[in-house]
Formats: structure tokens, C-alpha cells, sequence
């Protein structure tokens, strides 16, 4: 219990060293990154899926495949997704839309609770019942402001739980899967890397070299260890682990010089707080099920 919770939270402050990352690789764009990182990460898969052992359900998810070809289209729509999550990733921080991003991680969760209700008919608790309210209040609070809603925040928010909820109703929420996404996006990641014009990169930052190099170990070390925290621990842990990287990442962003705008404040608060409900929620639900395994 105690490794897998010191690989959730290495993993989240890695990647959120990866968020800094794309500050310090610039004048690379947000898709020459996205091109480096994912074929520097992608060599850390191979370890990652021995030390799983995942080979086994990689030749029964392929047979799968052969048997449900309509699969293929449902991969090519969930590594689409994930390749514009990983874009927006690194292009939000060199575009002053880090913050942004960050309160999209943060209503992510909210999200996934409504599509837990709606979807799938879990039942909900007060306490996240409160949690979505304070959360709608604070999105409302920004349209109301401002006149519109933030897309990085909206792209995060609703594309990740999407994601998410196409894998678990087509029953591929494994590795095997997430390999094969991957693997589906390398075509595009080496027309982006190829891209990057490296000579002019080169005058305005000599170490570039260096730093994509770092983008590629700090970007593989960590989703390394999350799937070997994923395998740790139990799901409700790792759940409440997750709520960690939106924090870092927030954290991340002031220090690269993002300031909130005070339109925002409101939002932030209320997000804040829902995602502290969500967590206490998730605490309370564990020692309940401990006292009821006791008991």
C-alpha cells in the first residue's frame, strides 16, 4: 500500500514537471511536444508492460480485435482523444492557458461523478451532491462574468470523462488497449516531431537537446509509475490519489507566472471545495468499508 501510494505521488509531481517542461523546451510549439514526448515515452511502455505482465491479455485482447473489428473505430476515437489531451498538455503552458487547463483537471472529477449518475445509474451521496452543486455554481459564476466558459477547461472536463467512459463501456479499460492507442498515434507524433525545426529551436535554446531528452525520462518515469501504482492499489485509492496532479499542475502554473483572473476567483474557490468534498467522500467511503469488513 505504502509504494503504490509513493508512486501515485512521485508520478503526479513527474507530470507535473512535465507541465513546467514545456515552458523550459520552448521556442518548440505545443505540437512539436506533443511529437517528442510521445515517441520518447512510448519505449518506456515496453518495460512497463513486462513488469505487468501483460502479455497474456495483450494476445487476447488482439484475438478480441479480430473478432470485433468495430473496436478498431472505437480505439482510433479514444486515441484521437487522448493525443488532443496530451497536446493540450504541454501547448497550454507556453500559451498562458496553464491555469485553465489545470481548473479543467479539477472539474474533471465532478464530470465523471455526473456521467457515473446518468450513465451508468450509480447512486450518489450527499456529500457529492454537494460537491457537483458547488462546482456548477462556480462554472455558472464564470459564464455569468465573463460571458463564456473557458474551452482548454471545457476540452479537459468533458473530453477526459468521455474518454474514459467509451473504454469502460466497450470493456477495454486495460493496458493492452492503451498500447495500441498509443501506438495509433505514433504516425502523427513523428509528423510533429518532424515538424520542429531543431536549428532555429537550437540558436534560442542551445540545451534542447538536453531538455527533450528530460521531457522523454521525466514524461516515461511517470506513467511507469502510475501503472505500477495501478496495480498497487485498490481503486478507490488510487481514485483519490488522481485528485493530486490537478494541484500540482496549479501549482506549476503560478510558478511559470500565471496569475488567476479575478474573473476566476469564484470558480476556484467552489472548485476547491468540490473537489475537497469529493475526497472526504472517498476517505469516509473507505473506513466505512473497512468497518463493515471488521464487522
Amino acid at each position: 500500500m505504502i509504494k503504490g501510494i509513493l508512486f501515485s505521488v512521485s508520478a503526479s509531481i513527474l507530470f507535473g514537471g512535465v507541465y513546467y517542461l514545456s515552458v523550459v523546451l520552448q521556442p518548440i510549439s505545443g505540437e512539436g511536444l506533443f511529437g517528442w514526448r510521445t515517441l520518447f515515452t512510448f519505449p518506456f511502455l515496453i518495460p512497463a508492460f513486462f513488469l505487468l505482465k501483460q502479455q497474456k491479455l495483450f494476445v487476447e485482447f488482439i484475438k478480441r480485435l479480430k473478432n470485433e473489428p468495430h473496436l478498431i473505430g472505437v480505439l482510433l476515437c479514444t486515441s484521437i482523444n487522448m493525443g488532443v489531451q496530451m497536446w493540450l498538455f504541454l501547448w497550454a503552458p507556453v500559451n498562458g492557458k496553464a491555469i485553465e487547463v489545470s481548473m479543467g483537471y479539477l472539474l474533471m472529477p465532478l464530470v465523471l461523478v455526473l456521467i457515473g449518475r446518468f450513465l451508468y445509474k450509480e447512486r450518489l451521496s450527499t456529500i457529492k451532491v454537494f460537491a457537483v452543486l458547488f462546482a456548477a455554481l462556480g462554472v455558472l459564476s464564470k459564464v455569468v462574468l465573463t460571458g463564456v466558459f473557458s474551452w482548454e477547461s471545457a476540452l479537459v472536463c468533458v473530453g477526459y470523462p468521455v474518454y474514459f467512459a467509451m473504454r469502460k463501456s466497450f470493456k477495454i479499460l486495460h493496458f493492452s488497449s492503451f498500447i495500441i492507442e498509443m501506438l495509433l498515434l505514433l504516425p502523427i507524433a513523428v509528423y510533429f516531431a518532424w515538424q520542429v525545426d531543431i536549428d532555429f529551436a537550437l540558436q534560442h535554446n542551445p540545451k534542447i537537446y538536453f531538455w527533450l531528452v528530460v521531457l522523454g525520462i521525466v514524461s516515461g518515469v511517470a506513467f511507469t509509475l502510475y501503472m505500477l501504482s495501478s496495480q498497487l492499489l485498490p481503486i478507490n485509492i488510487l481514485g483519490l490519489m488522481g485528485y493530486m496532479e490537478p494541484f500540482v499542475m496549479l501549482v506549476v502554473s503560478f510558478i511559470i507566472g500565471e496569475v488567476l483572473d479575478k474573473n476566476s476567483y469564484i470558480l476556484m474557490v467552489c472548485l476547491l471545495i468540490a473537489v475537497l468534498l469529493l475526497i472526504f467522500d472517498g476517505v469516509a467511503g473507505i473506513k466505512a468499508r473497512k468497518m463493515r469488513n471488521i464487522g
